[in-house]
């Protein structure tokens, strides 16, 4: 049984590695095609009118997605999101029941 857990952490593992080369390999893409559109751009019209600065910021806002699904950028839209926040609040609840001062009349 242990077996195959291994198994699993290698798997996952492997993933991970291959989720994280696929986005370096997309940002070495965005910054040599960008690069290309600035040349390009620079050479055409002088700057008077940065239209590669759109395929930039497109292709950015994919880019930043990919980056954060790649590095868990976003864990409060996970799976986990919620069971983490409820454990939270009733720790905090239990924290602040523990500190009150106890009076008795």
């Amino acid at each position: 049984m242990d077996h195959f857990n291994k198994d699993d952490k290698y798997y996952r593992a492997k993933e991970r590695i291959a989720q994280i080369k696929k986005f370096y390999m997309s940002l070495a893409s965005f910054i040599i095609f960008i690069g290309f559109l600035a040349t390009l751009n620079y050479y055409t019209n002088e700057w008077r009118n940065p239209w590669f600065l759109w395929a930039a910021f497109g292709w950015g806002i994919g880019l930043f997605f990919q980056a954060a699904k790649t590095f868990n950028f976003m864990s409060l839209l996970g799976k986990d999101w919620e069971a983490k926040k409820m454990k939270e609040f009733m720790e905090e609840e239990d924290k602040n029941k523990n500190d009150e001062p106890k009076i008795r009349f």
